[in-house]
């Protein structure tokens, strides 16, 4: 770490504290994002007593929240009391490309929020704090809430976007007939791998709920044809006979017991030459850094899943009657770790 004022490496005692304050900036964002700041600065700029006047808020404290904005590069003072988004801002509208007013209102809001709060208890137990704060599971939540819900589905594609078109081009799908994204939700995932192999048909299976904004989203790309929709609980069952299944951060939201039976689902319905594809920030071993260490612990709190290495992987496909042939490293964080059925 280093200060950003003068490039210098900074001791040991204040890279702690920076790393412990960092929350403090994800709640600035949050509020900006809450407020919808981006898209009432559109592209233009207004001055701060404007906007604290159409907000309700106190017009020289939230001078201070837009010139604290401002130092962190989201806007930028182009008068005196007078703000404008740069670049960076831009990306917190509504819309923009990589969903990230929505992934920053979902993983710095109340649900992130309330997990990490939790920390502790999960340590202390082995289980997701969330559950308790919510009174229920995390997706179960969600089933509940269709707002929350939508918004936990964009800030996927905003937190994981970079994934799948690095995943269509790290493996040849067109080895595949058809696919399956098993947990796929409005199909981010399939529409990459398909518009980059064309020969392959792709199955979208997830919750009636959740894909009931497929339909829209697949016929925007150009795949409405190319795509069936499925509905249902892959802890029931998954769509029988085919040559491929994506679980694309699917088996890391999970405990062991229900990995296990999404696992063994999956070995029902695979065709005997198949190959099951398990997309996920693999865990280097050792001390090596790894964006998937930090997601770890996130997927503690929350919905009491884990990232794990490949040898941790091999024990659990082991268990469901897979054998782990190969991790196969993409330009993303994420790997897809290769299983065919024995």
């Amino acid at each position: 770490m280093s200060d950003r004022s003068t490039g210098f490496a900074l001791p040991p005692h204040a890279q702690l504290i920076q790393t412990g304050t960092a929350f403090w900036a994800s709640q600035m964002l949050l509020v900006a994002a809450q407020l919808e700041l981006a898209d009432r600065l559109g592209d233009g700029s207004k001055t701060s007593d404007q906007l604290a006047n159409q907000l309700g808020m106190n017009a020289p404290a939230f001078y201070r929240f837009l010139r604290s904005l401002a130092g962190m590069g989201v806007l930028t003072e182009v008068d005196s009391r007078t703000f404008a988004l740069t670049p960076l801002g831009e990306a917190l509208k509504k819309g923009a490309p990589g969903s990230a007013r929505a992934t920053i209102l979902t993983l710095a809001g109340p649900i992130g929020r309330q997990a990490w709060d939790r920390l502790r208890y999960s340590l202390e137990t082995g289980k997701p704090g969330l559950n308790e704060a919510l009174g229920r599971p995390l997706f179960e939540y969600l089933a509940e809430h269709s707002e929350e819900a939508s918004l936990f589905s964009e800030t996927m594609v905003g937190f994981h976007g970079a994934e799948p078109p690095a995943v269509a081009a790290a493996y040849d799908f067109n080895a595949f007939g058809s696919i399956v994204d098993v947990g796929g939700a409005t199909g981010n995932m399939l529409v990459h791998i398909l518009q980059r192999h064309a020969r392959a048909r792709g199955i979208l299976f997830d919750l009636p709920h959740v894909v009931a904004e497929a339909p829209a989203f697949l016929a925007s790309h150009g795949m409405a044809d190319r795509v069936s929709i499925a509905s249902g609980s892959f802890f029931d069952t998954v769509p029988a006979g085919h040559d491929a299944y994506v679980l694309s951060h699917i088996i890391h939201d999970w405990d062991e017991d229900q990995c296990q039976t999404i696992l063994r689902n999956c070995r029902k319905a695979i065709d005997r030459n198949g190959r099951l594809l398990i997309v996920e920030m693999v865990l280097p071993e050792g001390d090596t850094p790894h964006p998937g260490k930090m997601l770890d612990m996130m997927m503690l709190v929350a919905p009491g899943g884990q990232e794990r290495t490949p040898s941790e992987y091999g024990t659990i496909l082991s268990r469901a009657g897979f054998e782990l042939t190969r991790v196969v490293p993409t330009t993303s964080d994420v790997s897809i770790v290769e299983a065919v059925p024995v």
